[in-house]
């Protein structure tokens, strides 16, 4: 039986978002599957798991059965965990100034007079070097609103070039697909959940 490996994220102690489904290593785990969004879901893209649920674990996981593939999620009816990372704060702070990165100058050049989300990516990068209070209120400051500090002013900023990508069109797909190289590679930095 052909096994697939993906990735699903989890809140904290191995559980699903939507229905509080404990997890754990290695076992498998059976569910009814009778279509899309109804089992075990997951995807191939660590980025679309990061869309569905926005949990502090982010597990690799394989599953087997009869299944029903989606544009960017899978659902099986067996499926279990082989391995798993803390997704922290640093984590989101370093994705959204990598996606920023990407498409700063796209959102530059129609707007040149603007350098809000500039400013707000080198914030951001100041506070992963150094999650101090006086870089945490900076970055509140530049207009994270406090939601989140540096995340959310880096946040704000890849909101703002990400609007520009979408409209840039054939960009987004090549856009995507280095941002989900780039938390391929991103796992090795991560602290593995125990």
């Amino acid at each position: 039986m052909k096994k697939a490996r993906r990735f699903k994220f989890l809140r904290e102690g191995l559980k699903s978002e939507h229905n509080g489904f404990q997890w754990d290593f290695f076992s498998w785990h059976k569910t009814e599957c009778l279509k899309l969004c109804h089992g075990f879901n997951c995807s191939e893209k660590i980025l679309d798991a990061l869309e569905y649920v926005k949990g502090e674990i982010l597990a690799e996981v394989e599953g087997r059965g009869k299944h029903y593939i989606g544009d960017d999620k899978s659902t099986w009816p067996e499926m279990r965990i082989i391995k798993a990372w803390k997704w922290q704060k640093q984590d989101s702070v370093a994705l959204s100034i990598f996606a920023a990165d990407l498409v700063i100058d796209i959102y530059e050049k129609q707007y040149p007079s603007d350098g809000r989300p500039r400013k707000a990516i080198e914030i951001a990068k100041a506070w992963l070097l150094n999650p101090s209070k006086e870089n945490r209120d900076a970055a509140r400051a530049a207009g994270a609103a406090g939601a989140a500090g540096a995340a959310g002013a880096a946040g704000a900023a890849a909101w703002a070039a990400g609007a520009a990508a979408r409209a840039a069109g054939a960009a987004r797909a090549a856009v995507l697909d280095k941002i989900n190289i780039w938390l391929l590679t991103h796992l090795t930095d991560m602290e593995e959940w125990q």
